[in-house]
């Protein structure tokens, strides 16, 4: 039997490592443990070797794609890269994400209006909405079946690590997985047993992220230093993004690392992709 008290306790230290809040919780054990595994998410980029079963798979896919859907439209679809080959060349897109490699499992999650489009011409119907909501939709529905794969992943003790760099090559990867127009990846996942127990990441407070009625940036700037040092001083940056063009800074937090990522180009083709994928973004 799990120990309430405990399970609420270890909820809340949770809590205030990763928003640094302290929460006021009334709930049973059965409530926390759930939300526990929830607010104690890790990302897993090393694993100890054991293949994932493919029945335990299956339960992970059914699990994942039993996620909520946009108008049960249910626009996602999930690739199992399981060919060597095509695993290397995907790896080797992406060389600095050793994990593509070493992962028992890699996945790519994929957007697929091809399938609404398509039910349209079975049942004589025009596709009347041919327009950047269509992309929207699919995307979205992607999202909500990676992020669900990765819970249940978790709930088995499995872990986890997203991979959106994917899409800085989405072309090559979309003719390496074979994927139709109106199909395109989101992302890949490595999934296996993870070798260690990974690490939580703070989260800007709930303040910043949660408003009520009307959006509101109230003290944006104070908060997002605050965070800055509160992040530094659990989960310190190893090291600083383009240090030879922007030089080293007394202080690194999470803001500067993000204000130097989004300092370069990135993806600038990627609407031309999904426009060659035939879709519509007006």
């Amino acid at each position: 039997m799990v120990d309430t008290a405990s399970a609420v306790d270890r909820l809340r230290a949770l809590a205030a490592e990763r928003f640094g809040e302290d929460l006021s919780l009334d709930l049973d054990a059965r409530a926390a443990a759930d939300l526990e595994s929830i607010l104690g998410h890790r990302s897993h980029r090393t694993y100890d070797g054991r293949a994932v079963p493919d029945d335990l798979l299956r339960l992970l896919f059914a699990s994942a794609l039993s996620a909520p859907s946009k108008s049960d439209l249910q626009q996602a679809d999930i690739v199992h890269v399981t060919d060597p080959a095509i695993r290397a060349r995907i790896a080797g897109l992406i060389p600095d994400m050793y994990q593509v490699r070493e992962a028992p499992t890699f996945l790519v999650f994929c957007g697929n209006n091809r399938r609404t489009r398509r039910l349209g011409e079975l049942h004589g119907k025009p596709f009347a909405n041919d327009h950047l909501d269509a992309f929207m939709n699919a995307a979205v529905d992607a999202g909500i079946v990676l992020a669900t794969f990765i819970r249940a992943a978790a709930i088995v003790g499995l872990g986890c690590c997203p991979i959106s760099v994917i899409r800085n090559h989405a072309a090559t990867v979309s003719e390496l997985l074979g994927l139709p127009d109106w199909v395109f990846p989101l992302a890949g996942l490595c999934v296996g047993y993870p070798a260690g127990a990974g690490q939580i990441s703070p989260r800007l407070p709930l303040d910043v992220t949660v408003h009520t009625n009307r959006y509101d940036e109230t003290d944006l700037d104070a908060r997002i230093e605050s965070y800055d040092r509160r992040r530094a001083a659990l989960q310190p940056y190893a090291q600083q993004r383009y240090a030879e063009e922007y030089g080293e800074a007394p202080f690194y937090g999470w803001s500067e690392d993000k204000a130097r990522q989004y300092s370069k180009p990135e993806r600038e083709d990627f609407g031309a992709f999904i426009r060659a994928k035939r879709f519509n973004l007006t």
